[in-house]
């Protein structure tokens, strides 16, 4: 099994920065590549970003290419989504999840952080 746990979510204004992270434990050796996910209050949970474990492969949803970076520190097993330029629809709550390499499927999940953008 695979433990993942987020950390860094808050209360933020219009314009801030914030870093969330996640750190996974367990069989993290069956996965090649993390990602986030992020679901607002009434809406589907949707692809932020995700990053390769090997070659740090990256890719955005639309809605934050420039603002959002993943990386990861694998000395750590440590994923990371620094968010610059937060906006009032950044809101929701932020979840890190492992790609399976035999599933190639994001088959993990952590509880989840929430971050909040109003003014």
């Amino acid at each position: 099994q695979v433990q993942l746990v987020e950390s860094g979510g808050g209360l933020m204004q219009p314009g801030d920065s914030l870093r969330l992270s996640c750190a996974a434990s367990g069989r993290t050796f069956s996965s090649d590549a993390m990602g986030w996910f992020r679901q607002a209050p009434g809406k589907d949970r949707e692809f932020v970003a995700s990053i390769t474990w090997g070659r740090g492969f990256t890719a955005y949803a639309d809605s934050v290419k420039g603002r959002f970076t993943i990386s990861r520190d694998n000395a750590k097993n440590t994923v990371y989504l620094q968010m610059n330029n937060l906006k009032p629809e950044d809101t929701a709550v932020y979840y890190c999840a492992r790609r399976g390499v035999a599933t190639a499927m994001y088959d993990a999940w952590g509880q989840g952080t929430q971050v909040t953008v109003s003014s």
